[in-house]
Formats: structure tokens, sequence, C-alpha cells
């Protein structure tokens, strides 16, 4: 192993605040956005609630003639890419240019694109593109145009691995500076609230239908009945240590250990919380707080209360889920609880888990309604995707 990776930037974007200082101050304050959605009509739909980013407007960020080839993912992406590279201090013309990537992860959060690209097919009688293929180019171009605006030719690529891939681009990203890249763009920002979305993610079964914001929502809690979808996430600048000295810049922790596991017979979320530890060469004993997936969902709420009970005991570890105030995120759902991981560590507070009424048979030490203060120095970040993906992050001041 080479030197140790560090992250040196943020830029969140969030259905309760836009920039790192406005959400950790939300987060902090327990403040919720979560609230019946607008961007289209869902009243004939099961699930009416979501967590949308309000007062975003791409105009007063990028350029007018970006706004034609984008849609709201992507601008939301650039933006967050735009504040993640001020707050590490980088101006990407001042670097060598194949000395930067971008890695990102989306899960279906092309869905707006696509659909509107299919539309305008239609309606000219053109060629039949296929999802898949539509969703492809929208991947590239997120990425894309985040390399092009900043000029960055190094390694490149996305991450689909639904939910985990937050935390799995920035894994890759890792490996890549491990490998000489200096400086990598990466985690996730995702958008699923349009009509096309919204139809596919009911097909998945695990959508809340409760109408009340405070309630639907509950990870942990007997009254469990699903999940809110949100939009947004988080990017993160992630440099070697020496790179990061030798231009003077502030650092928020390295990136410590990693692993990813496939649910198989049995569920594989302990192992890949193991595994991290272990390639962090930390003991349970050694971490501070557990950012966790919080499905939502009985059934797998009990799989992770499970795993975490396991490695650490019961009441072994403080719990959060600060995702309770968003919704989750899709692809951008972990990067953003790695973000709030990072802001934890500088200011020694964990943001609490809100409207949650823990059950007493997960054994978990959730922090619920105010935050805690503490001595933090490590945390581990865990992320679920559909269909058995399993990944872990654990992080250090």
């Amino acid at each position: 192993m080479t030197d140790s990776v560090v992250v040196t930037g943020l830029g969140v974007a969030a259905p309760n605040g836009l920039g790192a200082r406005d959400y950790w101050n939300a987060a902090l304050a327990g403040k919720s956005g979560i609230g019946p959605l607008t961007r289209f009509d869902a009243s004939g739909y099961p699930a009416k609630l979501a967590g949308e980013i309000a007062g975003f407007t791409a105009e007063e960020h990028l350029p007018s003639r970006l706004l034609p080839q984008t849609d709201r993912v992507t601008r939301l992406s650039l933006v967050a890419a735009d504040w993640a590279l001020a707050d590490a201090g980088v101006v990407p013309a001042q670097l060598p240019e194949y000395g930067m990537g971008v890695i990102t992860a989306s899960s279906a959060g092309g869905f707006e694109f696509s659909q509107g690209e299919l539309k305008s097919l239609w309606s000219r009688g053109g060629q039949y593109v296929s999802a898949y293929q539509s969703f492809a180019w929208f991947y590239a171009v997120n990425t894309g145009q985040i390399s092009i605006r900043n000029g960055m030719k190094g390694p490149s690529g996305v991450v689909v691995s639904d939910q985990a891939g937050g935390l799995d681009a920035v894994a890759h990203a890792r490996r890549q500076i491990r490998k000489g890249t200096a400086l990598v763009v990466a985690g996730a920002v995702d958008a699923l609230l349009c009509s096309w979305g919204w139809v596919g993610l009911h097909t998945g079964g695990r959508l809340s239908t409760v109408d009340e914001p405070t309630h639907a929502y509950l990870p942990f809690d007997d009254r469990a009945c699903g999940h809110v979808p949100g939009e947004g996430g988080a990017l993160l600048i992630l440099e070697s240590a020496d790179s990061a000295r030798a231009r003077g810049a502030a650092v928020y922790g390295e990136i410590a250990g990693y692993a990813a596991t496939f649910d198989g017979p049995e569920p594989g979320l302990r192992r890949a919380v193991e595994l991290a530890l272990a390639d962090a060469d930390l003991a349970p004993a050694d971490v501070d707080v557990v950012f966790a997936d919080a499905a939502g969902e009985p059934e797998l709420d009990s799989v992770e209360a499970y795993a975490l009970t396991t490695v650490f005991g019961a009441y072994g570890v403080p719990v959060t889920a600060p995702k309770t105030m968003t919704g989750r995120l899709y692809a951008g759902a972990a990067s953003l609880d790695l973000a709030t991981a990072f802001l934890a560590l500088k200011d020694g507070l964990i943001p609490p888990t809100v409207h949650v009424e823990p059950a007493d048979r997960h054994g978990l030490d959730l922090v619920v309604s105010q935050p805690r203060a503490a001595r933090l120095r490590t945390a581990l970040i865990l992320a679920r995707g559909h269909g058995g993906f399993n990944s872990a992050m654990v992080v250090r001041s």
C-alpha cells in the first residue's frame, strides 16, 4: 500500500441543505427536507412524499450554454463538484490535467433525461433507443460533464451498484490515487423524482405510502413501513496525503478501510463490516460511530441490527441515520453519509436520527432527537444496494 488517501473537500446538495455547511447545520438542528412531492403530480401514486431539494436554481451557478445539454441531476452534480473543489482550495486549471480524475456512481438517475430523450425520439418518429442505452449515455454525460468543465483527463468511470454505489465510487477513487493519480472527484448525486422514475421505484415494493412526513420513514422502529425517496448526495475531493500536504490543504480525514460483499444464502453485511475493519487495521472497539444504511423495512433493519450487534455487541457503539431527514438518495445516500461522517469527526457531534423510537429488540444505541457530543476519531459508514450489494467504509480523522 502506498500513501494514505485523504478527503480535502466536500460538495453537498441535499433536501435539507445546499452546501456542506448549510446541510450540516440543518442536520444538527434535526431539520427535515421530506414533504409532499411537487416536481410532478403524484396524487395518483401510492407514495406521495419525497426528499426534494428546494431553492436550487441552475442558472445561478452554471453557464447558460450548459442548461440545454443537462438535466437536473447533472446540474446538481456539476454544482456539487464546484463546491467540493472550492472547499478543497483546488483550482483545476493550475494542476496537471491528466493527474485529475472523476469517478461517480448512479442507480438510475438518468430517468428524467432518458424520459425526455425517448419522448423526443417518439415525437420525431426516430429510431428506438432502449432505456439501458439511454441510461448508459447519461452516466457518461454526468461524469463527462464534470471532467470537461474542469479539464480533468485522468481516470474516470461510473459505478452502478444502487445505494452502495456512493461508497464503491470513493473506494475506486482511492485505488486510482494509490496508483498515482493526484486528485479524484468522487461520490454521487442522484435524482429519480420524475414520473417515469417514480413508477420504477414503486416496483421495488419498499416505498412508504404513509402521507405524514414525520411517520413515513422510521428505520429501526416498530412502525417501520418502508422508505421515502430523495434526491441529492455529495461529491468529495480525494487526494494522496502527500499531495494534500504539499499544497497545504486542510484535511477532513482519511479513507482508512473499505470492503464490499454480496448477499448469498446469508446476508453479507456483517462480513463487509469485518473486512472493512481489517482493511483499516482496526478492531470494533476503535469505531466511535456507525452511520447506518437504515432501510426502513422491518426485515432489512433486523439484518443490519444483527450485523452491528454481532460485531460490536448490543448497544456497543453509537448508531445514527441522518438520512431520516433527507430520504434515501439512492447512489447519493452513501456519499452524503460519508460527507456527514467527516463533518461529525470535525465537530465532535453525532447528528440525530429524527422521529424514530428505536425498538429494543434491535439492541442499537441509536442517537435520536438531538445531536450527541462525543470524542470522534473513527466512523463506519454502511450502504446496501437493491439486489444484494453491501459496502462498508471506515474513515478516521
